[in-house]
């Protein structure tokens, strides 16, 4: 299914992600169908990774399983886009838990995500 016109017309107005990231964090009850729509759009719209990592925290928060797939996307979006890692330390322990340092071994050979992450905020550490 596709957004409406009146959902379609407000996002095109997002140009940081704020938008969507607030019209999924107040619709969470009813987006499942259009999620994936919503996804695409703020991974296309946040430059820096901000609403992207809050919406990847956020959906892991309300429901880890239901949404692993959109997460996933958020997450390897989240890698590219936060370059300055200003939002991947706040991410890495959402996602994985705060022990994800004493875990990283474990996680690091069977997540690629977390590697990729873990290796980004410590270059030396693996």
């Amino acid at each position: 299914m596709f957004m409406d016109k009146n959902l379609k017309q407000q996002l095109d107005g997002d140009t940081s992600g704020l938008l969507t990231y607030e019209y999924i964090a107040n619709n969470i009850d009813n987006i499942d169908v259009v999620l994936p729509q919503l996804i695409d759009n703020i991974i296309k719209v946040d430059h820096s990774g901000q609403f992207v990592v809050s919406t990847a925290r956020y959906l892991n928060a309300i429901d880890a399983d239901k949404y692993a797939n959109s997460i996933d996307l958020l997450v390897k979006a989240a890698i590219i886009k936060d370059r300055d890692r200003a939002y991947l330390p706040g991410l890495i322990a959402s996602i994985w838990g705060d022990d994800y340092k004493e875990r990283a071994t474990e996680l690091v050979a069977h997540d690629d995500n977390f590697r990729r992450i873990y290796k980004r905020l410590y270059p030396v550490g693996i």
